[in-house]
């Protein structure tokens, strides 16, 4: 006979309320999706570079990334100058049929990544330690050179890209379904959809990359420049920089590389203006919220270190500096969850949700919360509202599973456990998916 710890019990009107322990699951749900997964491409099983390809994994995988790293940063005018910089660079990018896309995310720690079709994503936190416009330009050179490559790394076990997408969708969904708590393995801002790559084709995006600012009219120099800080960076904050690490590697031998053939290739280049003026005043309004990113930055390594406590009043501080900041709202809300105060959490996801109401990763944080405090409508009603934002998500199958079991709806939850299990038989939420199938006796 299941124990109370881990069985359902019945609630009011014939529902079912959430053990114990699975409420406690639940606390994990929606922490450790955006900060500690394990990179399931490091041992990738191959790799294709087609079109169509490249195409499907970025359509599918970006979106999703993009939300993970809580959004685009709602500032037009810089996201404007960084639409004219990528203008200028993809004048020089070798394939016609790659369309590069910049969007400046709100995430806190230092990341730039590329996907297959030409998605990039730049976080703030990478933006604040930039020092001029060569040095933005580099960054997108860079990853533009890494989309131009095409290459998909396919996990193990995938046969072909259709499957890769479906294998990176499930392995972020059994960390973002029941999983251990946040920050168990130190990794700030890593990923299971984030695209990695081996040092000899990150060498061979900088051959490209330093080929582009040369011809788009930037100084060479800026790329070393840039890997140069950033390995500086890392040994003052490795944590801030433990995802670029996993889609940046070597860098400690590529920038001595990409300095020599700046000079010997570029040399010329050297004395072009590393354009300031116009970096400072397209960042007037980033830069005016530094302070603040740095205190989400120092919460967030506590919040991997679980000093929840010290992590929650370096984010209050940050709070009262950018009251309206979405990504500080919904981080002061993950961190009040961890610390069981389920209320508040719940207050600070509904703000950040005023704040950007299309942003899917609010609405699952919303609904887990719900669950958490037997309030399975409201957290049917946040789980609808990420399907529209961001469909085909698995986790969110499993978790409606959960919201109609909770709401006496025992045949539409067995349709969604089974719906989950399709997708993977691993991990806890597929272990509660086969036993509470039992349970209905479906």
């Amino acid at each position: 006979m299941p124990s109370p710890e881990t069985s359902p019990s019945t609630g009011p009107r014939g529902t079912v309320a959430l053990s114990r322990r699975h409420a406690a699951m639940l606390l994990g749900a929606s922490l450790v999706w955006p900060f500690g997964l394990s990179q399931a491409a490091d041992e990738a099983g191959g790799q294709t570079t087609d079109l169509a390809t490249a195409r499907l994994v970025d359509a599918q995988l970006a979106p999703a990334q993009f939300a993970l790293d809580l959004g685009r940063l709602p500032d037009t005018p810089l996201a404007a100058y960084v639409a004219a910089i990528t203008a200028t660079l993809q004048r020089h990018v070798a394939r016609t049929d790659l369309t590069l896309a910049v969007r400046v995310l709100r995430a806190h720690h230092l990341q730039a990544y590329a996907f297959p079709a030409g998605s990039i994503g730049v976080s703030r936190g990478m933006l604040l330690a930039l020092r001029d416009e060569s040095e933005l330009a580099a960054l997108i050179a860079l990853q533009a050179a890494h989309a131009e490559q095409g290459r998909v790394n396919l996990p193990p076990g995938a046969r072909d890209a259709r499957q890769a997408v479906v294998t990176q969708a499930v392995a972020a969904s059994q960390a973002s379904a029941w999983s251990p708590p946040l920050g168990l393995d130190g990794r700030l801002g890593t990923s299971t959809l984030l695209p990695v790559r081996s040092a000899s084709q990150a060498r061979e995006s900088d051959q490209r990359a330093l080929q582009m600012l040369a011809d788009a009219g930037y100084p060479a120099q800026a790329l070393p420049t840039l890997l140069q800080r950033l390995i500086e960076l890392r040994r003052q904050q490795p944590g801030l920089l433990a995802a670029f690490d996993l889609g940046e590697p070597a860098l400690e031998i590529r920038v001595g590389v990409a300095r020599q053939v700046a000079e010997q290739r570029h040399g010329a280049t050297r004395t072009r203006s590393v354009r300031r003026e116009r970096w400072l005043a397209a960042t007037d309004n980033l830069l005016l919220g530094q302070t603040a990113v740095a205190d989400a930055q120092t919460a967030e390594q506590a919040m991997l270190r679980q000093e929840w406590p010290f992590a929650l009043e370096r984010l209050q501080t940050a709070l009262a500096q950018q009251p309206r900041d979405h990504a500080l709202l919904m981080r002061t809300g993950q961190c009040l969850q961890a610390m069981g105060r389920l209320r508040e959490a719940r207050g600070h996801v509904a703000a950040a949700r005023e704040v950007d109401p299309d942003e899917p990763l609010a609405c699952k944080l919303g609904a887990t919360l719900a669950l958490a405090q037997r309030d399975p409508a409201h957290a049917w009603l946040e789980l609808e509202a990420h399907d529209r934002l961001l469909p085909g998500d698995p986790a969110v199958v499993f978790l409606k599973g959960v919201a109609l079991e909770a709401l006496g709806q025992a045949a539409k939850a067995a349709e969604h456990y089974r719906a989950y299990l399709g997708y993977t038989t691993q991990g806890q939420a597929a272990q509660y998916a086969v036993s509470h199938l039992k349970l209905l006796g479906r």
